[in-house]
């Protein structure tokens, strides 16, 4: 007979909710269906911006560029040399703004995990107290009480918990998580860089070097020349015009050599930053060697793999992601918070008596929070929310558009640096045949030393165009694959290390081409939590 009453009662407390619930929806920014289709969360369902991408590239009929392939990883092995791998390795293992970059990743991860944490009770605090009172003589108000004392010995635990009915806490860790995965995008972007940076530093080493040997050499055969005008003159065979011409030459190549040589030392000295050591003299590690020489022809994939490839562009879509989450968080308070307060103790007066059955003390307290006031701000916050989104959304665009000319300008720099490079080689054999030629015609008397004057003044300054495009024809490989996003993918092998996978999936987001990239090695709370219970050994 008791119990229709509660029924009734529990039947009408629904319909009540229901009848609450809906008059909110439709009060509210998202409709009642696309909340429920949402997983009962306010705000929008992140939907990835759609950039615009060119279906191939300009010079996609070059036989210098492969499309039908994927961008090559490894692209510095191209090169074909050891030095600069090694150089590659020894930056990914000590460059500094790289450890920083991984530190920034350790923090993004801690700040989701903390956001994870909000779904759980958000207040929960243990109690312990020990009070000792004495009743006033003077008080009236309880004689019976007058002249007493008592001890009051308490302790328990008490929690506050706000419900998620709105999936303001869900949407902030959908944030959280997709500020992290931007932050692994940010460390392997630092790394492209990188060894875009390392590779260009040594090339301007190799460049300056090559210029300073190639210089030399042709000063020998200016001077050889010199002599043998010397020898002419002196033997009154030519006057001194052609000493002075000969002199002129050789001392303007050799005026020429300590601008490279300081060119060589300059490029070394970033080489050592990058390599995070103090500047120092590097002859020892690098030695002597050619200009790193391009391929004839290199993989580059399609101008869509940008968006997939990309750490800038995959950085700042997952930012936009973030974002989107926010505009979530911003709505839901628009509708009233709905917590519960408890508290679970024991009291009694004396210490022996803590623990038995009729010291136990609680309460439950639901608590309902309704900013109902602030409609005007709330409804401005979610306007700025949405705005930050869209502007967030226009760069992102932006940010693949950039990519795309940066592309293209590694692509038209290294074909055409590659053509005037193969022209540059028959200049400068025609010049050298003509040093030859012209020398023989000098000693036999044939020529006069102004056209030897002439001649090897061309070939030395053939011979640094030469230099200058074979250097330019690799920096534009680097320009190329810097751009495409080439290089990240070394951290995600040598160390057989795979503990810190997966990364956290976002509920229901629909970017389907986020790959879950695994974070960094060796910056990840997980892998630094088990190497310290491996490396861990009991005292």
């Amino acid at each position: 007979m008791d119990r229709l009453p509660y029924q009734r009662l529990l039947l009408v407390s629904r319909v009540g909710w229901g009848v609450v619930v809906c008059a909110l929806m439709v009060c509210g920014c998202t409709p009642l269906r696309e909340y429920w289709d949402n997983g009962l969360k306010v705000g929008p369902d992140y939907l990835r911006p759609v950039p615009e991408v060119n279906g191939e590239w300009i010079d996609a009929d070059s036989e210098q560029i492969r499309s039908e392939s994927p961008a090559e990883v490894d692209w510095w092995e191209r090169f074909n040399d050891p030095v600069l791998g090694e150089l590659v390795s020894r930056a990914y293992d000590q460059n500094l703004p790289l450890r920083e970059a991984g530190f920034r990743v350790l923090a993004s991860r801690a700040a989701y995990n903390i956001a994870v944490g909000g779904f759980f009770p958000q207040s929960q605090s243990s109690v312990s107290s020990f009070n000792r009172y004495q009743i006033s003589d003077s008080l009236s108000t309880v004689p019976a009480l007058q002249g007493q004392a008592f001890s009051i010995w308490q302790t328990g635990f008490n929690l506050s918990w706000e419900l998620d009915l709105w999936g303001k806490i869900r949407r902030g860790i959908e944030s959280s998580a997709a500020t992290y995965q931007a932050s692994v995008e940010e460390y392997d972007g630092v790394l492209v860089t990188l060894i875009a940076d390392v590779a260009e530093r040594y090339t301007q080493v190799r460049i300056a070097q090559k210029q300073v040997a190639d210089l030399r050499r042709l000063a020998a055969i200016q001077r050889a020349s010199l002599q043998l005008a010397t020898d002419r003159f002196e033997g009154g065979a030519t006057g001194e015009l052609d000493v002075s011409q000969a002199r002129l030459n050789l001392a303007q190549t050799e005026a020429s050599i300590p601008g490279y040589e300081q060119q060589a030392r300059v490029a070394a000295n970033a080489l050592c930053v990058l390599l995070a050591i103090p500047a120092e003299d590097l002859t020892a590690l690098l030695g002597e060697g050619e200009i790193p020489v391009a391929p004839q022809s290199l993989a580059i994939g399609i101008p869509a793999d940008l968006i997939r490839r990309r750490p800038d562009v995959r950085q700042m879509e997952r930012l936009v992601a973030a974002q989107s989450a926010k505009i979530g968080v911003a709505e839901a308070d628009l509708y009233p918070a709905f917590s519960i307060n408890g508290y679970l103790g024991v009291y009694a007066n004396e210490l022996g008596e803590l623990f038995q059955t009729d010291s136990t003390f609680g309460f439950v307290a639901p608590v309902v929070d309704w900013k109902v006031l602030n409609y005007g701000r709330i409804l401005n916050n979610i306007r700025q929310q949405d705005a930050r989104f869209q502007a967030l959304a226009a760069r992102y665009q932006n940010t693949v558009l950039q990519a795309g000319r940066e592309a293209e300008d590694g692509i038209v720099t290294f074909i055409k640096a590659g053509e005037a490079t193969t022209k540059q080689r028959e200049a400068l054999a025609a010049a050298t045949r003509s040093v030859e030629l012209v020398q023989i015609q000098y000693k036999e008397g044939s020529a006069d030393f102004n056209r030897v004057f002439v001649v090897q003044k061309n070939q030395v300054e053939e011979q640094i165009r030469l230099n200058e495009n074979v250097g330019a024809t690799a920096s534009g490989m680097i320009q190329l694959y810097r751009a495409l996003g080439g290089g990240w993918e070394i951290r995600l092998r040598g160390d057989g290390d795979d503990c810190c996978d997966p990364t956290p999936v976002l509920e229901r987001v629909q970017c389907d081409d986020y790959l879950g990239k695994t974070p960094p090695h060796r910056f990840d709370a997980w892998c630094l939590w088990r190497e310290w219970l491996r490396d861990w050994k009991p005292r």
